[in-house]
């Protein structure tokens, strides 16, 4: 016998759990996960719709008792129930409740009403309504008049304009709809995200020889009976957008759809306007900033058919698309791409189960891929496309690589090098821009010294420790505690500490040693407003400023040609955060800053002042030599077990009672050691999170790692009973990460 898991009412916000049905064997072949079903529900047993969850060969309950499933929609199967089906791996996968899960996938869940437009339409015959102009001129109807003669002239009006600017209330409208002369109607408009303008220019697509050649091995690909996703690997300025073109061109000549996923930091005017330019009204954009009827609005399109393409940050993978044929993930090294609430999804892997589903193909496109990405494509999981060359082959930007500490030396303690003052001066008097990034990722904890840069690091995680309260240093991954010393254990200087500086502190020392520059600045306070983001970002590219200083939004994804010149900030920050993919972000981050200098016709310049000018992230960034650093990278994860040389789950607590949550997460792992020893295991931990109180809520943390990521689902899913069984969790919060 087969039994299938059913939700019910998925609007239902107390529903946090199915119901398990027997499936009849006449529909045994038809029932899977997302299917609409009708079945038998409460003490009427009123047939009610349901969406398959989960199958199983066992009952959870008395058998006998079960219900049967009555039978399977007739319509064909509909793009909410493939949804509803990828909710279900992603709650599987991820560990989540089926709600949490549905909430993900089917975000616009709140009623918004929708915004229509009122037209009064002139019905009438023109002569019956010239002849009643005629009666009514001179009369004391004034109203009547002005609004008869501007509606035979128009023939429609707005109904706002004719009641605001002719005078034209109820009483008047009432008039000529008893003469038969008008009637009203109610159109529904859609909100369209502003300043985004539905502009096609009627763009020729030009690409070059590589481009082609990268798009004819995807085309090939798309023919294999299974194809794999691909991974497009070009160099910052190689033109991977072109491609991406390319690639929905045929997707939308084959009457399909596409999604074209980017990170939130990079949703720019310039980004979303190339793929507007192209193909028009056929495309539309989410992002954080948009209203929730603007959001309402554009999934209703999207699920009427009335886009094409949809471009947005990880939510718009979840576009409801009847026909989708392709998902793009621009920059798919991006952190923000991983989900930081439960279910902690990652759009890659979501993205790819979403294709198979929907019988789509995956394009992951990258300057620094993530090391994940890479390594599947090493494999032969994923097919790789390589671009090699900038655009119309421009040269990569020359890089120097500036010791601070030797600055330190000089008697120099300003943020900016001796060297990146000269180059300022000099791109100023050429009449060229420059961008100033401040690596700020990272920063919060860490502690080194000035002097020589030693990072004061745990002994068994190779990891950077943290400052908290009392001068205690804490490893957030095993819990190790040690004192913050006096003195540097290295050369014994007396500079110890973390960077202080801000955005706002270095456009001070800037518009202090440059008084005629004209300074923009870019971060989390200038960028709060709605449109503030794109208003910056105009205003550079109209050269209404010379120097741009900013955080990572400034060095995603933006071409600017005029900028020749990029000074990089403490680089170690990055560097130095307590993650064991610190080295693979601080790779990541400069070599896409790098990358920005130089993208017109003018050679590019690139600066990066670092206390750590050996370290193989930053030597391989300025040499912009991806394979050099995913070699010695690698060596290091396989040293570890960090993925992607194995897979690693955490378990996350947290609770408002500390000792509550210290036992909970002692007992977690215990039984984990106790259940699974003797498979090659290796469990973490329980430590405090980065952040280990949030608002009186503790947080900790337990680390899993193993080669096999079944392994860790199946112990995602003991751990669920475990919890579920023990009343002492009751008040503990637990949450999976997988990585």
């Amino acid at each position: 016998m087969i039994y299938a898991d059913v939700i019910i009412d998925i609007s239902h916000e107390k529903l946090d759990r199915d119901f398990q049905y027997r499936v009849p064997e006449e529909l045994v072949q038809a029932i899977k996960p997302g299917v609409v079903v009708t079945v038998p529900f409460g003490k009427g047993n009123t047939l009610r719709k349901g969406y398959v969850t989960g199958i199983s060969g066992t009952a959870k309950y008395d058998a006998s008792k079960l219900k049967e499933i009555r039978g399977v929609s007739t319509d064909s199967e509909t793009t909410e129930s493939r949804l509803i089906a990828l909710a279900a791996w992603m709650k599987e996968t991820y560990g989540s409740t089926m709600i949490q899960a549905l909430k993900t996938v089917l975000p616009v869940k709140d009623k918004v009403r929708a915004k229509e437009k009122r037209l009064i339409l002139f019905t009438g015959k023109k002569e019956e309504g010239q002849a009643l102009l005629g009666k009514l001129e001179g009369s004391r109807f004034k109203a009547r008049e002005r609004f008869l003669r501007a509606i035979l002239e128009a023939g429609s009006l707005d109904y706002t304009y004719a009641s605001k600017e002719l005078g034209a209330g109820i009483s008047v409208l009432d008039f000529f709809e008893k003469k038969g002369l008008i009637t009203i109607e109610s159109q529904e408009m859609y909100r369209i995200p502003e300043g985004l303008g539905l502009v096609k220019e009627n763009m020729e697509l030009s690409l070059n020889q590589e481009q082609l050649l990268a798009a004819e091995q995807i085309f090939r690909e798309w023919q294999e009976p299974d194809p794999r996703p691909a991974l497009l690997f070009g160099v910052t300025g190689s033109g991977k957008t072109q491609v991406y073109m390319r690639l929905i061109q045929k997707v939308l000549e084959e009457g399909k759809q596409a999604i074209v996923l980017i990170p939130e930091i990079a949703l720019t005017y310039q980004t979303v306007r190339r793929f507007y330019a192209m193909f028009g009204d056929k495309v539309s954009v989410l992002n954080s900033r948009l209203s929730q009827g603007e959001r309402y609005d554009q999934f209703k399109r999207a699920k009427q058919g009335e886009l094409q393409v949809m471009v947005g940050p990880r939510s718009a993978l979840f576009t409801p698309f009847g026909r989708l044929r392709l998902i793009i993930i621009d920059e798919e090294h991006e952190s923000s791409y991983k989900s930081e609430n439960s279910p902690r999804y990652h759009a890659r892997e979501t993205a790819i189960h979403r294709a198979k589903l929907e019988g789509a193909r995956v394009i992951l496109g990258s300057a620094t891929p993530s090391m994940e990405a890479y390594y599947r494509a090493k494999e032969g999981e994923y097919v790789l496309v390589k671009l090699e060359a900038r655009f119309e082959e421009r040269p990569l930007p020359r890089v120097s690589i500036i010791d601070m500490r030797e600055q330190l030396k000089k008697g120099n303690r300003l943020a900016l090098s001796l060297e990146l003052r000269e180059d300022l001066s000099q791109c100023l008097k050429k009449g060229e821009q420059a961008m100033l990034f401040l690596n700020r990722r990272g920063y919060a904890g860490f502690v080194s010294c000035r002097s020589c840069g030693h990072v004061m690091k745990c002994p068994h995680c190779d990891v950077s420790l943290s400052e908290h309260n009392g001068r205690k240093l804490i490893c957030h991954y095993c819990g190790y505690e040690t004192v913050k010393p006096d003195k540097c254990p290295v050369c014994s200087s007396p500079y110890i500490g973390g960077f202080k500086a801000g955005t706002q502190q270095i456009q001070q020392v800037v518009e202090k040693e440059f008084p005629e520059a004209r300074v923009l600045r870019m971060d989390y306070d200038t960028t709060r407003a709605k449109g503030s983001y794109e208003k910056i970002l105009a205003a550079f590219s109209r050269h209404e400023a010379d120097i741009l200083i900013g955080t990572q939004m400034i060095v995603k994804g933006h071409d600017f040609p005029d900028v020749t010149l990029v000074g990089i900030l403490a680089a170690d920050l990055s560097l130095n955060a307590d993650d064991y993919r610190s080295g693979e972000r601080t790779f990541q981050l400069l070599t896409q800053a790098v990358g920005r200098a130089g993208r017109g016709k003018k050679e590019g310049h690139a600066l990066i002042q670092t206390y750590s000018p050996d370290h193989y992230s930053i030597q391989t960034a300025a040499k912009q030599d991806y394979e050099e650093f995913y070699q010695e990278e690698m060596g290091y994860r396989l040293l570890m077990d960090y993925p992607p040389a194995a897979h690693m789950m955490a378990v996350l607590g947290s609770s408002e009672d500390e000792k509550l949550l210290e036992t909970a997460m002692h007992y977690l792992g215990l039984f984990t050691g106790k259940i699974y020893a003797g498979k090659d295991l290796h469990v973490i931990g329980p430590a405090p999170a980065s952040v280990g109180k949030v608002k009186d809520v503790y947080r900790r943390v337990l680390y899993l790692k193993h080669e096999n990521y079944d392994l860790l689902v199946r112990i995602k899913d003991r751990l669920e009973e475990y919890i579920e069984i023990n009343s002492g969790f009751r008040k503990v919060n637990i949450q999976f990460d997988f990585s």
